[in-house]
């Protein structure tokens, strides 16, 4: 598989500097959204980019530090629970990537984002249903914002221990759903989406 065709054939039609952009975390019960944009240089591929979930925690925090490194630019966005209980998870991610995007220090010309998302911005843009997999700038985007996301929760698992933050990230593991059934929810937890278990 071409990973760099999407990046390649933009280029072609004088797209200078495209952007790709992935988030991490919208099924989680606790936690931020996290989206990440990226400009990736062409003359410099990093090696092994793929989607984030493929990928093993030692190899993404290698391939993270290489990405920004190569990068002609990148930014980091957080939308946080209370936030995402307000608008939904959806709109949340939207608003998510779009900042992600409008935080480059460079301007991207073309837009790519990963799954059927379409962003309130002015960039040309196309979204790309398994990108993470498929193109370099969106897998580069989204190893970037799993390890930053996963570095979240970890601090929070210091803060919350009963919850174990640091092996489950947040997510519904049965484990996780039995401490808020037990001991109720925390500040970081997304109430849409515990309802159900939170006393």
């Amino acid at each position: 598989m071409d990973k760099f065709l999407y990046e390649r054939e933009l280029a072609e039609r004088g797209f200078k500097y495209v952007c790709g952009v992935d988030e991490v975390g919208r099924g989680p019960l606790a936690g931020p959204v996290v989206c990440a944009a990226v400009i990736m240089r062409a003359d410099s591929i990093v090696e092994g980019v793929d989607d984030s979930k493929k990928l093993t925690a030692k190899k993404r925090e290698k391939l993270s530090a290489l990405i920004k490194q190569n990068a002609i630019a990148w930014a980091i966005c957080r939308v946080e629970p209370q936030t995402i209980d307000e608008i939904n998870i959806l709109q949340a991610t939207r608003l998510c990537m779009k900042n992600a995007v409008e935080s480059l220090s460079v301007r991207p010309d073309f837009v790519l984002t990963d799954g059927n998302m379409t962003l309130d911005i002015s960039i040309p843009q196309q979204s790309v249903v398994g990108g993470d997999a498929a193109c370099y700038s969106i897998g580069s985007a989204s190893i970037i914002a799993k390890v930053y996301r996963d570095e979240v929760m970890d601090e929070y698992a210091a803060e919350y221990p009963v919850y174990a933050f640091e092996k489950n990230k947040g997510y519904g593991t049965a484990a996780h759903i039995s401490a808020i059934k037990e001991c109720g929810i925390c500040p970081i937890h997304r109430r849409s989406f515990t309802t159900k278990w939170a006393k």
